[in-house]
Formats: structure tokens, C-alpha cells, sequence
């Protein structure tokens, strides 16, 4: 058994446990995020990229790199970074839902709500000079374990 086939068959199961290519497909049309088949055929392959760029450890090169010798698909940085920009209103309910699958009950029917708030400095010398922050305030629901809130 070789890498690349044990690599394959956990991508079937992950992709059986957002609902199927159907379901995927579906979703992200509904959402925009793929809209026609071009260089990426379809909407698993689509997400496939997505999470290697985000959950690896490697840039957008290195992700369409990879892609291309795997035998996925061939596109340029620039081109996946194109794509990228245009599935987040796809991908916020896929993240919202996955957690909920295996997940014990935690809070056992009572409300429980996390809340954060965290400052993350901007970009760029002179936006770190007059300390200029980014706020991101958020309330993760313990029960159906989601975020509520996001800002």
C-alpha cells in the first residue's frame, strides 16, 4: 500500500462525512464559491486544495505545487488564491457542522457560551509603530458546539 493510496482513502472518508461530492457540489454553486468546471473540475477537489493550503504548512506555490504532482490539477498560485477569496460564505457552514458530528453531548442541556476577544496587530511597520490592532470578538455555543457569534 503505497502513501498516496492511504492519503486517498482518508480523503474519501472526510469527504463521506460532509455529505458527499453531491452535497458539496450543491453547496458550493448555492454558495458561488464554484460556480463552472475549468482547470478544477469539481467542488471536492476544490476543498481539497483549500485544506491543504490551510491546515499544511505550505504556501500558496508550494500548495499548487503539490496539486500538480498528485495528478489534481494544475493551476497557477495567483489562480487559487483567486479561488480562495471566493468561498468563504461556502465554507463557514461546512466548518459549523463538522464538529457536531462525533462530539459528546458536553453541557449536558445547559446553555454554555465561550466568549473571547482578541487583538491581533495589522500588517506593516508603520501599523505596528501606532499600534494599530485588528479586534476579533467571538461566542463559541458549547451545546450545539458553533460558533454564534463572529465578528
Amino acid at each position: 500500500m503505497t502513501h498516496e493510496s492511504l492519503v486517498n482513502r482518508d480523503w474519501r472518508r472526510v469527504v463521506a462525512r460532509l455529505g458527499g461530492m453531491a452535497n458539496l457540489d450543491a453547496s458550493a454553486r448555492e454558495t458561488k464559491a464554484f460556480l463552472r468546471p475549468r482547470a478544477i473540475e469539481n467542488a471536492v477537489d476544490l476543498l481539497r486544495m483549500i485544506l491543504a493550503f490551510c491546515l499544511g504548512a505550505r504556501g500558496l506555490r508550494s500548495t499548487t505545487a503539490w496539486a500538480s504532482a498528485i495528478g489534481l490539477v494544475d493551476i497557477s498560485n495567483v489562480a487559487l488564491l483567486y479561488r480562495l477569496r471566493q468561498c468563504g460564505d461556502w465554507l463557514a457552514p461546512l466548518v459549523g457542522q463538522t464538529p457536531a458530528f462525533d462530539a459528546p453531548k458536553a453541557a449536558q442541556g445547559r446553555l454554555i457560551r465561550l466568549v473571547d476577544a482578541t487583538a491581533v496587530a495589522k500588517a506593516g511597520a508603520l501599523s505596528r509603530m501606532k499600534n494599530k490592532l485588528r479586534r476579533i470578538h467571538s461566542a463559541f455555543d458549547l451545546p450545539s458546539e458553533r460558533f454564534g457569534f463572529f465578528d
